[in-house]
């Protein structure tokens, strides 16, 4: 690496920071005055029930930027998507503040930040920084038998390091080998059903909704044994359709094989980087602490309970992303293809979306008092769970909003006591495949999904747009989702 490039990549790594911690610093100086004069008001509570259906349009047009914008102006969006983000989430709060007052919104935008949106993108810049840091030398040519390999191996991980851990390890090795390819596309697609979804179903390490589900008392092994047959049906049927798929493209492009390997060509196979491997279980450990260890202690920011065991797991999740910068050689990182845009685009859009998707949880959880009565009534029949109707609703609803809190609603919808569900089999597995499996049918339905688009888009895949990839994910998906709820549910 040349010194310019030295000095290019430190100055971008610390423009990345630099501006997280401005925008961070600008929130606290916003909200710091504003608590210490509502710190003595009762506790707000928004009642989802009060809302309409109304309040979910900055969310929906939030959604249809993504989707519009990158094919209808690609600079504007590249260099704007930030502010376009603030912008849908002021167009909920502001006119939310108007109505309901200034305490509500307060409250509501504290509990989204501290509760769900900051430990997100922690553990995300955690795995991002670490799985980044991990480099496969040699030269990996993406034939398709290579490429089936790597689904499977990252399919296989994705249970136990997680969806984002085994996308993040995994989705820079494959891109480099594909590299010389014509068609990459269905490649990476596959890779967000496979390896950021669909393999992260046989334990609670493996994706956010599972984790919730273990901590309200369902057993670790149960959906290691209950998801299996699921995940290898649907691992039996993907597989083959990919391997097909890509050899019948690979035979169109002529076979090709890369022209000259670079830098690479004397490399011996081998990994650099192997420290961060163990940061990985860092990374794990870590989240499964802060699920295990009830202190009981909390800091409490305007009503917001912020629990100790989840300030030590950031804490530790940051000093692992840390050690990983430090401990890693940057030449490594830089032959990794590893920059910080990937991390910043979902960081800034992920923001907008957790703030605006505020009044749609709300109205889900207000269950058959709220503006969406209907749906929740689909799911019992004569006092019965409606198992089919539990997996797809749950399904169709966490392929546009966080599937963990969708998970949530649809769990407590059953009853919400584990020892039960966990006896009424079908029930649980409807609500566990439908939260997981169908993460997948949306770029924002899983957390690594728009990850790995923007990685993938930074190596110069032209990937399809937010509708465009829902049309890969209908002509694949939806067909073996009605097989599988025919055979499973």
């Amino acid at each position: 690496m040349t010194e310019d490039n030295k000095e290019a990549d430190t100055v971008f790594t610390w423009r990345t920071i630099k501006s997280l911690a401005v925008t961070a610093a600008t929130l606290a100086a916003i909200m710091l005055p504003a608590l210490a004069v509502a710190a003595g008001a009762d506790a707000p509570h928004l009642d989802g029930g009060e809302l309409s259906a109304l309040w979910v349009i900055p969310f929906a047009c939030m959604l249809l930027s993504i989707a519009i914008f990158p094919l209808a102006a690609p600079h504007f969006w590249h260099h704007h998507f930030g502010k376009v983000s603030a912008f849908w989430a002021l167009a909920f709060l502001i006119p939310f503040t108007i109505q309901f007052g200034f305490s509500l919104a307060l409250y509501e935008t504290l509990h989204t930040l501290f509760l769900e949106y900051i430990p997100f993108i922690i553990l995300l810049f955690a795995l991002f920084t670490v799985a980044g840091g991990v480099r496969l030398t040699g030269t990996l040519v993406g034939t398709p038998m290579l490429n089936t390999i790597i689904l499977i191996i990252g399919t296989l991980l994705a249970s136990w390091m997680g969806t984002t851990g085994a996308a993040m390890l995994l989705i820079r090795p494959l891109l480099r080998a594909n590299a010389h390819r014509k068609y990459r596309v269905h490649t990476v697609v596959f890779f967000i059903f496979l390896v950021a979804n669909i393999g992260g179903s046989l334990t609670p390490l493996g994706d956010p909704p599972l984790f919730l589900g273990f901590l309200k008392g369902v057993s670790f092994f149960w959906t290691t044994i209950h998801m299996f047959l699921p995940m290898m049906f649907l691992l039996c049927l993907l597989l083959p359709a990919y391997f097909i798929m890509d050899t019948i493209l690979f035979g169109k492009e002529g076979k090709p094989m890369p022209k000259n390997a670079g830098a690479e060509a004397g490399e011996k196979f081998g990994m650099e980087g192997k420290v961060n491997l163990l940061l990985l279980l860092g990374v794990v450990g870590s989240v499964l602490l802060s699920g295990m260890w009830r202190p009981g202690v909390y800091v409490d920011v305007y009503h917001t309970h912020v629990e100790l065991q989840n300030i030590v797991r950031d804490l530790l999740l940051l000093t692992i992303a840390g050690l990983s910068l430090k401990l890693t050689d940057p030449e490594s990182r830089r032959k990794n293809d590893f920059n910080w845009f990937p991390i910043v685009e979902v960081g800034k859009l992920f923001a907008g979306i957790f703030i605006s998707m505020i009044p749609a949880i709300a109205i889900l959880k207000a269950g058959t008092s709220g503006a969406l009565a209907g749906i929740i009534n689909l799911v019992t029949r004569d006092g019965e769970p409606v198992n089919d109707m539990y997996f797809w609703l749950t399904g169709s609803l966490s392929a546009f909003l966080d599937n963990a809190p969708t998970y949530l609603v649809f769990f407590n919808t059953a009853g919400g006591d584990a020892v039960y569900l966990m006896d009424h089999v079908e029930t649980l597995i409807a609500i566990s495949m439908g939260a997981v499996f169908m993460g997948a049918m949306t770029y924002i339905g899983n957390a690594p999904n728009f990850m790995v688009r923007s990685i993938a888009e930074d190596q110069g895949v032209k990937m399809p747009s937010f509708f465009g990839y829902m049309a890969w994910s209908v002509a694949f998906l939806i067909p073996c989702f009605i097989l599988l709820s025919i055979i499973f549910i």
